[in-house]
This record gives C-alpha cells, sequence and structure tokens, in this order.
C-alpha cells in the first residue's frame, strides 16, 4: 500500500520524499531548543560537554539502547545504575557469568535481550579488542544490534549522519506530516525525510528529536506553542495533532492457559528449575508449569501431594494472553532432580521473570 504525506489535508506529496519537500524538518531550531532544554540521563553527555569535547561512552549508549527498548526512562535509570555499577565496562559484562545478568535484567523482560547483551559484549571484547565499531553498519555485526541500535549507537558516540527513528521521532514526524496512514506503512517515508534533516551534530540531533517526542510531543498532548517544529508541523496547523499517528488495526491477541505449580519442602524452601535454553523466556528460573495451550485443561501434578489453589495469574506477552492456574504443596525432596531447592530469603536473588514472581506472589511468598 502507497502511502501519501499531506499538507493541512489538502495537497498531497507522493511516498519519495525528496529535497523539494515544502517543509523539511528545520534541524537548526531542534539543536537550539535542545541546548536549553536536554534532559539530564545517566548514560547521556549533555549539549554543553559534547561541545567541550567529552565524548559519549559507546558502552554506556548501547546499554541504554537495549534496556530502553519496550521500557521507559523513568524505569530504566534503576536498572542502568545497577548495571554499570556492577560492570562498568564492556570487558566487565563480558566476563560476567550469564546466570547474573539474566538475575539483574529481570523485571526489564525481553529476556532474549539480555542474553544477546551478553553475547554483544563478549563479541566486543573478543572480535574487537573492547572498541565498539564507529559505523552503523560496523555495530550491525554484533549479536542483538539492529538497524535502530546500530543508527543510535552510531550517532550519538560518532556523529555518523545517520537517521535515527524510535517510536517517539515516529509520532512527531507521523503529526509533523500528518501521515494519513499507520507509521509501519510509511517507515522507509519517514526515514528518508528524516535523513534529509540530519546534521553534523547528528549525535545532538538524534537526541534532540528523542527528547521532542518524549516531552512536547508526547502521546496524548501536544505542546505545540513550544515546539521548535511548530511552524512546519501540518498536524498543528489542522488543529487536531494528537489524531497523529493513526492507529493501526490490532489482530486479537490469542489467549494460553495452563497451571503453575510452587513446591516447598518442610523447612519452607522453594522448588526452582531452568526453563529450557531456547524459546521464550529462555534460560530464566521458573517453577515447574504445565504445557501453555489454548484450551484449559486438567492440572497434571508433578508429585502427589495436597495440593491448594491459589487463584489465576494474568501475564501479557508480545503475541498472547497468559493465564495460569496457580497450585502450591509442600512436597518431599526426594524424585526432584531437574532443579534446585531456594530458601525463601534467597528468592530475590533468583534470576525469576516477572511472570514467576507473580506466581510466587500469589501463592504468597514475598520475593522483596
Amino acid at each position: 500500500m502507497g502511502c501519501h504525506l499531506s499538507l493541512m489535508g489538502r495537497r498531497r506529496y507522493p511516498s519519495a520524499m525528496s529535497l523539494s519537500h515544502p517543509h523539511p524538518i528545520d534541524s537548526p531550531a531542534v539543536l537550539a531548543w535542545y541546548d536549553r532544554h536536554a534532559r539530564d540521563l545517566p548514560w547521556r553527555v549533555s549539549p554543553q560537554d559534547r561541545r567541550d569535547g567529552v565524548r559519549p561512552d559507546p558502552y554506556r549508549v548501547w546499554l541504554s539502547e537495549v534496556m530502553l527498548q519496550q521500557t521507559t526512562v523513568a524505569a530504566v535509570k534503576a536498572y542502568f545504575l545497577r548495571f554499570t555499577s556492577l560492570w562498568p565496562t564492556v570487558a566487565n559484562l563480558a566476563a560476567a557469568p550469564l546466570d547474573a545478568v539474566l538475575r539483574e535484567w529481570a523485571g526489564l523482560g525481553y529476556y532474549a535481550r539480555a542474553r544477546n547483551l551478553h553475547a554483544c559484549a563478549q563479541a566486543v571484547v573478543g572480535d574487537h579488542g573492547g572498541v565498539f565499531p564507529d559505523t552503523a553498519a560496523g555495530l550491525q555485526t554484533l549479536p542483538g544490534i539492529g538497524a535502530y541500535t546500530s543508527a543510535a549507537i552510531a550517532a550519538i558516540c560518532f556523529d555518523e549522519r545517520v537517521a535515527v527513528l524510535d517510536g517517539n521521532l515516529d509520532r512527531v514526524l507521523a503529526r509533523y506530516y500528518a501521515l494519513d496512514v499507520p507509521v509501519r506503512e510509511a517507515k522507509d517515508e519517514l526515514r528518508g525525510a528524516l535523513q534529509l534533516a540530519v546534521p553534523v551534530r547528528a549525535g545532538d540531533f538524534a537526541q534532540a528529536m528523542m527528547d521532542l517526542g518524549a516531552t512536547i510531543c508526547a502521546p496524548r498532548a501536544a505542546m505545540c506553542l513550544v515546539c521548535p517544529l511548530h511552524d512546519g508541523c501540518e498536524a498543528r496547523a489542522e488543529g487536531e495533532p494528537t489524531r497523529y499517528p493513526i492507529k493501526p488495526v490490532k489482530a486479537e491477541r490469542p489467549v494460553r492457559r495452563g497451571h503453575a505449580f510452587v513446591m516447598r519442602d518442610a523447612s519452607g524452601d522453594v522448588y526452582l528449575q531452568s526453563r529450557p535454553a531456547k524459546g521464550l523466556l529462555a534460560g530464566m528460573t521458573e517453577v515447574p508449569t504445565s504445557d501453555w495451550t489454548a484450551e484449559p485443561g486438567e492440572p497434571d501434578f508433578p508429585v502427589t501431594a495436597a495440593w491448594q489453589r491459589h487463584g489465576e495469574v494474568v501475564h501479557i506477552f508480545t503475541h498472547f494472553r497468559l493465564e495460569l492456574e496457580v497450585w502450591s504443596a509442600v512436597v518431599p525432596p526426594d524424585g526432584l532432580v531437574n532443579g534446585w531447592w531456594s530458601s525463601p530469603d534467597a528468592l530475590a536473588g533468583e534470576a525469576l521473570p516477572t511472570l514467576f514472581r507473580k506466581v510466587l506472589n500469589l501463592a504468597g511468598l514475598d520475593q522483596a
């Protein structure tokens, strides 16, 4: 499906953007705004420090970008500070046990990212002498680094003049051009338009546009009067900027169902095991569960015991909704050979994803 970028709801321009577009992004205005209003973030070098010659640390920028995928700045700050306290350099992270990395990642979700994070650190150390490649193309050769992350690191750290298009910028550009189709149908056109505006200060420009989307051109509000792109914004001219971006039609999320079994021994220790090395939540820690299926089934308890039902945990994954019935019992430790017993005091340090922390909470186990 082709798309057009509209001007005040009347004129239309073909999806192939060019330098002749009547409303290019005003990068000098964006940078002037950023120089005054840049957010203070623990992984960021301020525009003033950047002018004074301070270079962004690719390790810290990379780590923050991986953490920020699908997660808010507010949620990431504590994780970032803890990671960089434990592993101040990419070499430290590469040398860390994967289980420790997964344990610290617990709560951020998308655990494949944590495994790729560890693999990427090892590749930087083992294949690049501990130095990140300085181009987007070179960065994409590393595990877990795709088009967006490579562009962000290359622009922010090395001022490569490459377009950095994230969710915030999707919204800003969809409004700026009053995009009349969902963003996912016009990614190439938006990236092309943004690429034309990238200035010499590519890193500051990328971060300025991110800040603009996070603070001024926000999802539910658009503070157009203080926006540096006010004059050229077609959605502002139409008078209804929050109409954009156009939302795609959402497919109904399927539901899977199953049972989770919390087993404790006579001393109160909890039986845990590792999930398979591949697949959803790979390598993370769990309590035993049944298969997760479309139709509900009766529990097939792992051992014979006086099982108690606690209710249901609901957890939303990207592609499905999971409903788990939670059961607990005191069981003899004999015969359980695929996992280990963890004391309640040690649960906070286990690599338990949010789903299984919910399960344990419902079963009456506090992991604080």
